[in-house]
C-alpha cells in the first residue's frame, strides 16, 4: 500500500471496509486534517476535495508512484493554508494539538 502522510493530509492506496483499510491499487483515500487541528465548514471540506480531485486527474496515465502521492499531498497542504490565511478555515482552539503549524492565528484588533 502508498502513502502519503503530512501534517494535516493523509493519502492511502486503499478502501475504507469497516474500521479497516485493504490495499488498492485503482482507490485513493484522502483523510484531511485527523488531528482536527482546523474548523471546517463543508463548502470548506469540499474545496479541498475538488483539488484533490483536480490533483489526482493532473496525474491521470502516469504511474502511482509514491512521489506522485508526495506532491499532491504537498500541493493540497498549501491549498489548506491558503484556506486558512484567506480566513476560509480557523484554527480549532480545542484541539489537543496547538502548534499553529501554518502560522500564527490572526486576531482582528477592536477599537
Amino acid at each position: 500500500m502508498l502513502k502519503c502522510t503530512t501534517r494535516h493530509i493523509h493519502i492511502l492506496t486503499a478502501e475504507v471496509q469497516g474500521n479497516e483499510f485493504i490495499a488498492s491499487p485503482t482507490v485513493l483515500t484522502l483523510n484531511v486534517d485527523p488531528d482536527n487541528e482546523f474548523n471546517w465548514s463543508e463548502a470548506a471540506l469540499k474545496q479541498v476535495y475538488t483539488q484533490f480531485d483536480s490533483l489526482v486527474k493532473g496525474y491521470s496515465g502516469q504511474d502511482l508512484t509514491e512521489y506522485n502521492l508526495r506532491r499532491i499531498g504537498s500541493d493540497l497542504e498549501h491549498f489548506i493554508r491558503s484556506l486558512l490565511q484567506s480566513g476560509i478555515i480557523s484554527y480549532n482552539l480545542t484541539s489537543r494539538v496547538l502548534n499553529y503549524s501554518m502560522g500564527l492565528p490572526q486576531v482582528v484588533a477592536t477599537d
